[in-house]
């Protein structure tokens, strides 16, 4: 039987990322299962999972477990929180470049830092504001080379009550600055209200009220550079906290840099995808249905294993390990989603489509929990667990015999569950359709930049090849088909959901204007959307003209990196999808 990726595309992609020299997909995929194993069952479990790629390891575990190479297998960081002194913010950067270093992409919150103009008595001088100090982790994350070869990945949070939230909100309106960055906005539910009363909302620092502006005026602010450069993403900050299983010892104000890990100072998390294609079966009729046993099967051994990776891990700072070790965080998700469901004759979006996808992400929920709790027998439960964790926002969705085992039992993990960006994983798996997104293309041109320099394929979907599949593409869509899915699936999910709402060109300004507020009034934790026609430069380049499915995508090996992609974070301008690994 044959294992691993059929197109050669995909093969050379996983190869380039994922394996040591000269090192096969089952060779690698054994080491990573021989690193993660409690005994010999559970290797071969886990081993046979990884081989048809049911479950895809974030490329981290993949490349980093079982290696001889010194990176950490964790994606997600976020920063120790910025004090507000020159010590804290040069630290705070030293610390960062570390994290880049070994491979680690990285979230800051620079609202702790004074704005633009603040009296500095020490020095009786003025502050230059927090946009100034991101120039220098900006400046850092251009020179560090992430684990060797690849660009750093960075997301920098403001909350909207900052004075200088105005300026900050601008800040990607200028394409060569901060160019090593995603931006968002810390939204709270006090400026949400402000925006739907249309009061005044004030903006302040330390206690002190710098400006009052119209919340509804900042709101269209906010929402007009998204509308025009794809940035700022949104975060609903207070819902996050609320929704978080360790509300009771942590506070949350900045995310992974795509968004789907909320993390406290220092937080880390692991990250993998069931890949739900391969869960697709035709029954006697000839009719798609989906394996739903063989799923239920499947995550124990996953779980498993992702908890092992935080005892065999490689950590950039003591105190990320710390942070890990004490909460043993993960974050497992999904992808190909639009693939699999619409095989089974659900149109994105559709209601058909948003139960189905209830009903499996809800059955990852509950087998993920189950399985923690047991591990929590087995192994002990994470060290800073309280039962005041059944308190949580996401705690209370809970069936009522997992919330029961858990008061009994206590938790092996505080966190499990998040649905983060696969492009670069799900194209390794054959161009399975990404995370939850729809499928962008059914065909299209990848150029991939190899060591013997570019070469172009042409690539098909897979729901399109494998199951025959033409669905409705991310553009043809309704921008409210994309809020739908992204709010059916954020119920599901103990951290947050990544995914980009397509804005066609039939969406007015007041349509869009409607977008984030559905989002938000639907239970999402952030939104992020991205407009084809908008004005965003670079890679972003926007054509109207141009056949999407004839638009090349370049997909980089690890030692070429394009200085147009700012970073290992950047927009394909196909998909409008952000890519982080």
């Amino acid at each position: 039987m044959n294992y691993g990726p059929t197109l050669s595309i995909s093969e050379e992609i996983h190869a380039m990322k994922y394996r040591g020299k000269n090192e096969t997909f089952k060779e690698a995929m054994t080491r990573v299962a021989d690193a993660l194993k409690d005994d010999e069952e559970h290797f071969e479990a886990f081993r046979n999972i990884l081989y048809n790629q049911r479950f895809l390891p974030a490329g981290r575990v993949q490349s980093a477990m079982g290696s001889a190479k010194a990176v950490t297998p964790y994606n997600c960081f976020v920063s120790e929180t910025i004090t507000d002194s020159m010590d804290g913010i040069m630290g705070a950067a030293r610390n960062a470049a570390e994290t880049m270093r070994l491979g680690g992409g990285i979230g800051y919150d620079f609202s702790t830092l004074r704005p633009r103009g603040a009296l500095i008595k020490s020095l009786d001088s003025r502050s230059s504001g927090p946009l100034s100090f991101m120039g220098i982790f900006d400046a850092i994350c251009k020179t560090i080379a992430s684990a060797g070869h690849r660009r750093g990945a960075q997301m920098g949070v403001l909350r909207v009550d900052h004075p200088d939230i105005e300026e900050f909100v601008r800040a990607k309106t200028n394409s060569t600055e901060l160019t090593q960055f995603n931006i968002s906005v810390g939204v709270t539910d006090e400026f949400m209200e402000a925006v739907k009363n249309d009061t005044d909302f004030d903006l302040r620092f330390d206690g002190r009220v710098y400006n009052t502006v119209k919340a509804k005026a900042l709101w269209n602010e906010i929402l007009r550079c998204t509308w025009d450069w794809a940035e700022p993403g949104i975060l609903f900050i207070d819902r996050i906290n609320q929704k978080n299983n360790l509300f009771y010892c942590e506070d949350i104000a900045a995310t992974n840099p795509c968004g789907e890990q909320p993390l406290p100072p220092n937080g880390a998390c692991l990250l993998g995808s069931f890949n739900l294609t391969k869960y697709v079966r035709k029954d006697p009729e000839g009719a798609f249905q989906f394996d739903l046993m063989q799923l239920r099967h499947d995550i124990p051994n996953v779980v498993r294993a992702m908890d092992n990776v935080v005892d065999r891990a490689i950590y950039p700072l003591k105190a990320q390990e710390l942070e890990a070790k004490n909460k043993r965080r993960m974050g497992l998700g999904v992808t190909g989603v639009a693939n699999a469901i619409e095989a089974m004759g659900h149109e994105y979006g559709s209601p058909g489509f948003l139960f189905t996808l209830s009903i499996i992400m809800s059955e990852i929920r509950d087998v993920a929990y189950r399985t923690s709790i047991s591990l929590a027998t087995e192994k002990g439960p994470f060290p800073m667990f309280c039962p005041k964790l059944l308190d949580s926002g996401f705690a209370k969705t809970l069936p009522m015999d997992i919330r029961d085992d858990i008061k009994k039992y206590g938790l092996r993990n505080s966190h499990l569950l998040s649905v983060a960006p696969t492009g670069t994983i799900s194209l390794s798996a054959d161009n399975v359709s990404s995370g939850i997104e729809p499928v962008f293309s059914l065909f299209y041109d990848r150029t991939i930049q190899t060591y013997d320099g570019p070469r172009t394929e042409r690539v098909e979907d897979y729901g399109y090849r494998v199951f025959g599949v033409k669905g409705k593409t991310a553009n043809e869509l309704s921008v409210f088909d994309h809020v739908k899915v992204l709010n059916t699936a954020s119920r599901y999910v103990d951290s947050a959901c990544s995914k980009t709402c397509n804005v066609g060109d039939e969406v007015t300004w007041k349509d869009f204007q409607e977008v984030y507020m559905a989002a938000y009034n639907g239970g999402a934790s952030g939104c992020t959307t991205f407009r084809a026609s908008g004005k965003r430069y670079g890679i972003l380049n926007a054509s109207t003209s141009e056949d999407v499915a004839e638009k090349p995508q370049v997909e980089e090996a690890d030692n070429f990196v394009d200085e147009n992609f700012g970073g290992a974070c950047y927009y394909d301008p196909t998909t409008g999808l952000k890519h982080c690994e």
